[in-house]
């Protein structure tokens, strides 16, 4: 037992601690709003391996899956445990608060800590799966890592956020003096853009589903999602046409072959869901689209129409993956849950209030105030009901 008061501490786009009671809260939330409209077991739905489960769109298709069809769900994350006075990660608290909850209502929800990319949770999924849940009928990959060790070299790739061939110099907001600046940022080298493909691209994602394969461990009709974003054109020099957005694009010819593959085998299929953008540490990360989600929330949420990871796969869920449901696709066969962020009326006033923004008026002309809050609440901080001041208990496990 170790009770402490948790207070938060963060730098940038890095918060080095979080508050287990408030990430508790946050995932009773979650799991509030997917039971209201719990449907009964569908098919199609009833074994989820998830990669990427801890946070964000992973930790909230898992809810959805599980809560929404009762679900047994497998999940994988790479967490910091707790270590004396030193907080877990968010992520390691959420899975935590998952795994109570799930106990308390009869929901089968096992975790594997341990590195995605490595052959070890490859082994250690197949043999849960196997004894536990059986045949898998949906893969969600929703892995956002900076760094990736090849299993079978050792090579350690990072990956960069950068242009490709040219330099480019936009507004951005600093996450601790508020101040709205320009940035320059040069492109990156050609080693640079394979590292981010090799780390962010589809190569690992195709490892996962060929070992499931080989493993018999995928069902009938198996469905295999994974998650990309592509923005407005605004944010294509540093995202959708900068290093992150050649991973991208390798996910997404990924997807037609597994895609291919998954239907000749076992008349299964593998797609790419286009999200909104919403406030991630990986997300925060990139230079220029903190403030521009500044802004874009604050015209989303005047029109009522501004979402979260909670409602995006809400949505996903029960309009695209549940059985009887008509999902549409777009051209490249990619289902798009950005649909609403990507409106024309929106993305006119976005660009209309974009040039007007300043370090004097960031907080009149954008909700920048709301990037703050859903920032440090993805840590367990400044969410309503929890007193900051009362010790709480940070030796937890699941």
């Amino acid at each position: 037992m170790s009770q402490q008061i948790v207070q938060r501490r963060s730098r940038g786009f890095i918060c080095v601690n979080a508050h287990p009671e408030g990430c508790r809260r946050n995932v009773e939330r979650q799991i509030a709003a997917i039971a209201a409209r719990a449907q009964p077991p569908r098919a199609g739905i009833n074994s989820v391996l998830v990669i990427g489960a801890s946070t964000g769109y992973g930790l909230a298709s898992r809810i959805a899956a599980a809560w929404g069809f009762g679900a047994k769900t497998l999940g994988v994350c790479l967490e910091r445990d707790p270590d004396g006075n030193k907080t877990a990660s968010a992520g390691f608290y959420n899975t935590a608060a998952l795994h109570d909850f799930a106990r308390k209502d009869g929901l089968f929800a096992e975790t594997i800590n341990a590195d995605a990319f490595s052959d070890d949770a490859k082994r250690r999924v197949a043999e849960i799966a196997r004894k536990e849940i059986g045949k898998i009928d949906l893969i969600i990959y929703s892995v956002a890592a900076p760094k990736r060790t090849d299993p079978k070299s050792g090579k350690a790739h990072s990956s960069v956020l950068k242009p490709v061939g040219s330099a480019y110099t936009n507004k951005t907001v600093d996450l601790d003096s508020e101040k709205v600046t320009e940035i320059t940022i040069s492109p990156a080298s050609e080693a640079e853009i394979a590292d981010t493909v090799t780390v962010m691209g589809g190569e690992d994602w195709k490892i996962w589903l060929d070992m499931l394969a080989a493993e018999n461990l995928l069902a009938e009709n198996v469905r295999a999602l994974a998650y990309s974003y592509i923005g407005p054109a605004m944010t294509w020099p540093i995202y959708r046409d900068g290093t992150i957005g050649a991973a991208k694009k390798h996910l997404e010819q990924t997807a037609h072959g597994l895609d291919e593959m998954l239907d000749n085998q076992l008349g299964g299929e593998a797609r790419i869901a286009v999200n909104k953008a919403i406030v991630t540490q990986a997300s925060a990360a990139i230079p220029v689209v903190p403030l521009y989600m500044s802004v874009l929330f604050r015209v989303m949420k005047q029109k009522n129409i501004d979402e979260g990871a909670l409602e995006q796969m809400r949505r996903l869920f029960f309009d695209f993956l549940a059985e009887g449901a008509t999902p549409k696709f777009d051209e490249a066969g990619r289902i798009r849950l950005d649909d609403r962020e990507m409106r024309a009326d929106v993305q006119k006033e976005v660009s209309a209030l974009w040039p007007n923004v300043t370090t004097e008026n960031l907080r009149d002309l954008t909700d920048f105030a709301g990037f703050q809050h859903q920032f440090r609440a993805l840590f367990g901080f400044e969410v309503e009901g929890i007193d900051y001041s009362v010790p709480v208990e940070t030796q937890l496990s699941w």
